[in-house]
């Protein structure tokens, strides 16, 4: 049966799985009859949390003989939540997962729950290494860890608990996976981490994000497209943004941790910036590069939250252009402070969070209307489906998986862009 990695969260959980999989198969894991499934977990909200355990679950049942390991954020955070389920053959944690003498290790089937954990400190971790992967199945763009870790404190994040402190790939490592990916065909690399903005910090000569950008768009000539998967919009530092507003390889969109619009609020959340700092990053970049495009995440019913706080939360979609919104309602992480602050109803925060996300579909709507007409190159995601260099989705009736494809915009639909081929000699 082999083993089949189930995967949850952000995008380095996405490229830590390929990493995971090359890892348990060397081990030998899933090689008899039995098979194997490694869930790889997110404990950004209770949800995510309660979404994996509903997996697993359905998994024992549906796999009865199969060995189910759990490991991920959750996994690392909750070890003995997960160790008391009876599905559960073994609970490993974020770091012993990327090796394979873990899986080698693992205990058999009916051990005690205690025996069933193989979970460290992850804040003893002071080092990430440079997992060198050819492919991610089923992806037609690459990802690559810069990062890993935080050194901040949000009061709601329960995120630096499971993945320790903030810890960098050094810049040739870096260089030589982009070039590596590169070479096996792949036309576009995103670059991930939990706190991408404060790579370098733990490098010899203290480099910064920008830094790292610059050179791998200077020694890997043959990428034609990079992408950042999420940035602390206020540590950005000024060859980042040069390479923004000047590199055209660098793709026009931008995703941002925001969590809100309201001073009081950000303050309440540990946040390190204010609603006119946003605001303020947005107008500057945009006005250096118009086509930007920027996405962001925003939490809805944060304790304490009054109405005319939230509605500073719900301006910031307008004052600083949004198009795609990650909306939050507000999940208590137990261990965290915001979970002790007083908390709102969920009914209040479920209005909220609708409210939010509506703002965040007219945002888009009109988006998508602006671009009907418009010439765009679009990396083509699957059969059907592709990606414009702004990350807006686009129906397409051509391309291979991975090709990127020039084309003229003729309409928009279901949300998304209508995409076709540009006619030879691009009239």
């Amino acid at each position: 049966m082999g083993v089949e990695i189930v995967s949850f969260g952000c995008r380095l959980n996405t490229y830590e799985a390929a990493v995971m999989k090359r890892e348990a198969e060397e081990a030998g894991l899933g090689e008899d009859a039995r098979g194997a499934i490694v869930f790889n977990t997110c404990a950004v909200t209770a949800e995510a949390v309660r979404q994996a355990r509903q997996q697993i679950r359905k998994a024992r049942r549906e796999n009865p003989d199969a060995r189910i390991v759990v490991t991920g954020c959750a996994a690392q955070t909750e070890p003995g939540r997960f160790a008391g389920m009876d599905e559960v053959d073994a609970v490993i944690g974020n770091m012993e997962k990327l090796s394979a003498e873990t899986y080698a290790r693992l205990p058999d089937f009916g051990v005690s729950a205690e025996e069933k954990v193989r979970v460290n400190d992850i804040m003893s971790v002071t080092e990430t290494a440079g997992h060198m992967i050819d492919a991610i199945e089923g992806r037609s763009r690459a990802i690559v860890q810069i990062q890993n870790g935080c050194d901040h404190r949000c009061t709601f994040c329960i995120i630096p608990f499971g993945r320790g402190n903030s810890r960098s790939v050094p810049m040739g490592a870096v260089v030589e996976q982009m070039k590596r990916l590169v070479d096996t065909g792949y036309n576009e690399v995103v670059l991930s981490g939990v706190d991408m903005t404060s790579w370098g910090a733990d490098l010899p000569g203290t480099p910064r994000l920008g830094d790292l950008v610059q050179a791998i768009l200077r020694h890997v000539p043959g990428l034609k497209r990079l992408r950042l998967s999420s940035i602390d919009s206020i540590e950005a530092d000024e060859a980042l943004i040069e390479a923004i507003a000047s590199e055209p390889r660098f793709m026009p969109h931008l995703h941002l941790s925001l969590q809100a619009g309201d001073d009081m609020i950000l303050k309440r959340m540990k946040r390190r910036h204010s609603r006119d700092d946003s605001i303020r990053f947005c107008a500057e970049i945009r006005a250096r590069r118009p086509d930007i495009v920027f996405g962001a995440d925003i939490i809805a019913g944060f304790p304490t939250e009054t109405e005319a706080m939230f509605e500073n939360s719900l301006a910031i979609v307008e004052a600083c252009g949004l198009t795609f919104l990650h909306v939050f309602p507000f999940s208590p992480r137990e261990g965290t402070p915001a979970a002790r602050m007083p908390q709102l109803e969920k009914s209040v925060i479920k209005a909220r969070a609708a409210r939010l996300r509506a703002a965040g579909e007219e945002a888009h709507a009109a988006h998508l209307a602006r671009l009907v007409g418009s010439r765009q190159s679009v990396l083509v995601e699957r059969e059907g489906l592709g990606r414009a260099e702004n990350f807006t989705l686009c129906q397409i009736d051509c391309g291979l998986p991975g090709e990127v494809v020039d084309t003229i915009i003729t309409g928009a639909a279901d949300g998304a862009l209508v995409a076709r081929r540009m006619p030879a000699g691009g009239n």
